[in-house]
């Protein structure tokens, strides 16, 4: 049985915003050199997702899928030592993108290359564009059912996959024939540490290159200027003091907090 991995490199969102800049004239953020990227966190418990499968499933392979314009392999070979069979990397300039298609079209491409897969695994978003979208587009793509918002992931006899979706007031049970689709949440938990041995192997091992021209796809251009502007959001804090010596404190305070919308006079909506 194989199952196949969706993962994206981002950048890291620990990363400071003074470390950020922002290109309007290509719509990209952009970062220094000191701060590396990251796997997507949804996506590496999706990879997690997998590794818990195989600790069930005899002779489950693992192979995990990128696209992007290019990538930081000592950070994308963390896949390989958590366990993951194979590491295939699509790459091209022109996936340096905001627009979710060419990325499903992409990963729909190699995933179809290798000779399709069992099932599917995708973290639920990019927590850099937070679209979301990904993995409805590549499960269409595949003609594959989707599963959603899964917190725990197990096969059924080879048949069935079967997930407890997270819903905002509990969870539910939902299952599809194999082969399928799944995106994973973070309930499902964090993704495995690697030892130090399972580093070392994997530092030796390289991950497979694809072109998408050796994926008979052609290169994409932006569907729409669905991405306007970009900005970094401006925050801060205030302090106001209020004076409690003489008379008259109580009111000074209730009028500051009314003035600043946290209270209201009773009768007003």
């Amino acid at each position: 049985m194989r199952v196949v991995v969706c993962l994206k490199q981002v950048i890291d969102p620990l990363t400071p915003a003074s470390t950020l800049a922002l290109d309007q004239a290509e719509k990209k953020i952009k970062v220094g050199t000191s701060a590396p990227p990251v796997i997507n966190g949804f996506d590496e418990q999706g990879l997690e997702a997998a590794l818990r499968l195989r600790e069930t499933i005899k002779d489950l392979e693992i192979v995990c899928v990128a696209a992007g314009e290019r990538f930081n392999n000592e950070v994308m070979k963390r896949a390989l030592a958590v366990g993951a069979d194979q590491l295939i990397l699509v790459q091209d300039p022109s996936l340096d993108t905001w627009d979710p298609y060419p990325i499903a079209q992409a990963l729909a491409a190699a995933i179809k290359k290798i000779g399709g897969a069992d099932l599917v695994l995708c973290g639920r978003q990019g927590s850099d564009w937070d679209n979301a979208l990904t993995p409805y587009i590549l499960a269409e793509a595949l003609a594959l059912p989707l599963l959603t918002l899964a917190k725990r992931v197990t096969i059924n006899d080879g048949k069935t996959v079967e997930i407890e979706r997270v819903l905002a007031d509990g969870s539910m049970v939902m299952s599809a024939p194999l082969p399928a689709m799944v995106t994973v949440t973070s309930e499902l938990g964090a993704l495995r540490m690697p030892s130090v041995s399972a580093r070392l192997q994997a530092a030796r091992k390289q991950p497979k290159q694809m072109a998408l021209a050796e994926l008979g796809v052609e290169a994409p251009a932006l569907r729409s200027p669905a991405v306007v502007a970009l900005a970094i959001p401006v925050t801060g804090r205030s302090c106001t003091f209020i004076d409690a010596d003489g008379p008259g404190a109580g009111a000074r305070l209730a009028e500051t907090l009314l003035d600043a919308g946290v209270i209201r006079l009773g009768g007003e909506r």
